[in-house]
């Protein structure tokens, strides 16, 4: 069997690639995409994803280009596992930052890491659940460090430790947000993390009964969120913004000084055009019903 039949992004591309937009023109207006996220305002939704290790993965001076773009495109930076002095680095770009850490199996290491957040002023931290099993099974290693699933008890006692939102990346179901929402969780990123398990459900298809059940908390989706019309469809759908990833890393390669920036404010103008062909005047005013499935 070739190995693209389970293929967890292929498998979410295809799902995006099968909803419809229908187009409202008749009293529409050139919309606004300003995004107001944990109570301050950015250009668009579209932000980057939680990515981690691109010195060493690409080159020295990439995990740079990404916030300078994010800075230049005043788009809100995510970043995943690095080390406190890489945090701070990206952080004094300038851009509003969020870190994502891992479920280390030593709890003292996120307590440590939440902390450091809190000292940067970074807009907000979170946990990555998806990343606490490897390949067979059992505990995952991440650069040899030991990962482990966390409780709900655990998660709640970090949410309430902390005076940043704490927001839940990882999360794949209704059972998962249920149990997230209620250990008071301040967001939640839909993920498949890259195809981490085969076979997974399309973040966009669980938007909807995760949207009815979080209430204000905000939804965030990654995996094959590539353009400004991906981004419109996931916002139709109840998410209050997505994360890029992998095209920001090849936009990078071409272009390290302005790529990343440029192809931010690239896919933000896409989502103005969605809005504006759909006769949606700001993110508070994208019906889902301008959506299909064919």
């Amino acid at each position: 069997m070739p190995e693209s039949i389970g293929n967890s992004n292929r498998i979410s591309r295809e799902y995006i690639d099968s909803l419809r937009i229908e187009t409202r023109y008749m009293d529409a207006v050139s919309p606004s995409t300003a995004f107001t996220l944990y109570g301050e305002t950015f250009a668009s939704p579209i932000m980057t994803a939680a990515l981690s290790h691109l010195d060493r993965f690409m080159f020295p001076g990439a995990a740079d280009a990404l916030a300078r773009g994010a800075k230049e495109a005043n788009a809100v930076l995510w970043y995943g596992m690095a080390e406190e002095d890489e945090i701070g680095r990206l952080a004094a770009h300038g851009a509003r930052m969020i870190e994502i850490i891992k479920p280390y199996a030593d709890r003292g290491v996120i307590r440590r890491k939440i902390e450091h957040a809190e000292k940067l002023g970074l807009l907000a931290v979170g946990i990555d659940i998806d990343h606490a099993f490897g390949p067979e099974g059992g505990p995952d290693f991440v650069n040899g460090i030991e990962m482990k699933a966390l409780t709900t008890a655990e998660l709640k006692e970090f949410c309430a430790g902390t005076r940043l939102p704490l927001i839940v990346k990882g999360v794949l179901s209704a059972w998962d947000a249920e149990r997230c929402l209620a250990a008071g969780a301040g967001g939640l990123v839909l993920s498949h993390h890259n195809n981490r398990i085969e076979y997974a459900v399309p973040p966009l298809a669980l938007l909807p009964e995760i949207a009815d059940m979080a209430g204000d908390v905000p939804l965030f989706v990654d995996c094959e969120i590539r353009t400004g019309m991906d981004a419109f469809k996931a916002l139709a759908l109840g998410a209050k913004g997505v994360c890029i990833g992998r095209p920001l890393m090849t936009a990078i390669r071409e272009n390290t000084e302005t790529g990343a920036g440029d192809y931010l404010k690239k896919a933000a103008a896409e989502l103005a055009k969605a809005m504006a062909f759909t006769g949606s005047a700001d993110l508070n005013h994208i019906d889902a019903s301008v959506i299909h499935r064919v």
